[in-house]
């Protein structure tokens, strides 16, 4: 693991609260060129971050690659094998599981997760990027640290999953439990459930998850109901919130602040780790929420802010999901880096014209925004209990309010008494 400063004013070198993990290698995680999931995303968010000067004079960690040791945490001797392998050219093992009728075994090879070249080192630098963040904070190096290069939720202990190969996030906080913290809170705000990260720590007291994305019924991976909620030991350690195609800032806001704060504040967690996917943007392809840059930036400043209150501002944030890789995911994860670092970054900051033209030559078809907002108000009506549903006189909103606060009371009603807590009462 490598450490950078950019220079400060007058050459001087200084330490900063945050860090930015970052490789240069995070962009050969490239599934195909015509797959969803494309760098040029990372890319994009780097150089975006450069030109408003959000990195100048912070530090730069370079992480190492994790180890077989590290993915062991998580993923099963077998099934790292077959990442290797699959990666580096034709697989005997896979050829005979396909041979068996296993069209993909391990889940390599389907359409969601082709096989490339090396792509066992492509997964591996990720998720040595999220245990790089792990260890700065470990080590009291940072209070926060960002790595918009992780996030791969998915990923199960011996199964690629939906653009997913090692589930770094997972590793990580198998990492920080064996390095001194034994109560982590992971929040999840891509618009698909955090189902791997779930899975991993299901019955496991010491880490708190919560998932906050679009209703089951209508996005895969179709889990995260609010009745799912851990099991054993663990049980009301797995929260889930979902809410319905078309959610806005404000529905989404009101539902993550009447059920995130309370079970955050009633665990006490050591770290906060988000995952920040930004799939939920309404111009997203593949999900179907309607979040603004705006509202997105107003849940990493919620999620910050928890760290801050609860766990003396140490914090993780990755990345994960974000389709729109040229309007959307630039702008977010730089709203996002900012956070991390604590900067100043306006939503009405004009986008460098450096980064437009160079954008334009790349995608000359694409209209590109003017500023770091998509002007959204990102403001809300606090939950009040239940039957307390505002009347707002706009038909629609009114109707998504219903809607949402049912989502609402669900969830608290299936995890908040197994945290000590009324789920009916407001102030909880």
């Amino acid at each position: 693991m490598t450490v950078m400063s950019s220079p400060t004013p007058g050459g001087l070198r200084r330490r900063a609260d945050g860090v930015v993990v970052w490789s240069p290698e995070y962009l050969d995680y490239r599934w195909s060129a015509d797959h969803p999931m494309n760098p040029t995303r990372l890319d994009l968010t780097m150089s975006l971050a450069r030109g408003l000067g959000l990195i100048e004079g912070a530090e730069v960690v370079r992480p190492d690659p994790a180890s077989d040791a590290d993915l062991l945490r998580i993923h099963t001797p077998a099934y790292i094998a077959a990442v290797k392998a699959a990666g580096g050219g034709p697989v005997q093992g896979l050829a005979d599981a396909r041979a068996e009728g296993d069209k993909a075994p391990h889940g390599l090879g389907s359409e969601d997760n082709p096989i490339f070249p090396r792509m066992h080192e492509a997964s591996a630098i990720l998720a040595g990027g999220s245990l790089a963040a792990a260890r700065e904070i470990a080590a009291g190096r940072a209070r926060r640290a960002v790595s918009i290069g992780g996030g791969m939720h998915h990923a199960m202990a011996d199964w690629a999953s939906g653009f997913c190969v090692y589930n770094d996030a997972a590793i990580a906080i198998s990492w920080l439990l064996d390095n001194g913290f034994d109560r982590i809170a992971y929040i999840d705000v891509d618009a698909h459930h955090g189902d791997g990260v779930q899975h991993a720590f299901l019955g496991d007291p010491r880490v708190l998850t919560v998932s906050i994305h679009q209703h089951p019924a209508t996005l895969w991976p179709n889990t995260g109901w609010a009745s799912e909620v851990g099991s054993g030991r663990g049980e009301g350690t797995s929260i889930n919130l979902p809410v319905l195609p078309g959610t806005v800032d404000s529905v989404w806001l009101r539902a993550f602040h009447a059920v995130v704060p309370g079970a955050v504040a009633a665990f006490r967690p050591q770290i906060v780790i988000s995952q920040c996917g930004v799939d939920s943007h309404r111009e997203d392809p593949l999900a179907d929420l309607s979040l603004t840059v705006d509202g997105q930036r107003a849940a990493f400043l919620a999620m910050r802010d928890l760290a801050d209150r609860y766990a003396e501002g140490r914090w993780i944030a990755v990345g994960g999901g974000g389709y729109g890789l040229v309007r959307v995911v630039p702008r977010a994860w730089t709203h996002l880096i900012a956070a991390a670092l604590d900067r100043e970054l306006v939503p009405t900051q004009p986008i460098p014209s450096q980064w437009r033209d160079r954008v334009a030559a790349m995608a000359p078809n694409v209209e590109l925004p003017l500023t770091m907002s998509d002007g959204g108000e990102p403001t809300y009506l606090p939950w009040d209990g239940p039957g307390g549903t505002p009347e707002t006189g706009t038909e629609g909103l009114d109707r998504a309010l219903v809607r949402v606060d049912a989502a609402i009371t669900a969830t608290r009603r299936a995890c908040y008494p197994l945290l000590g807590m009324d789920p009916e009462d407001p102030r909880d």
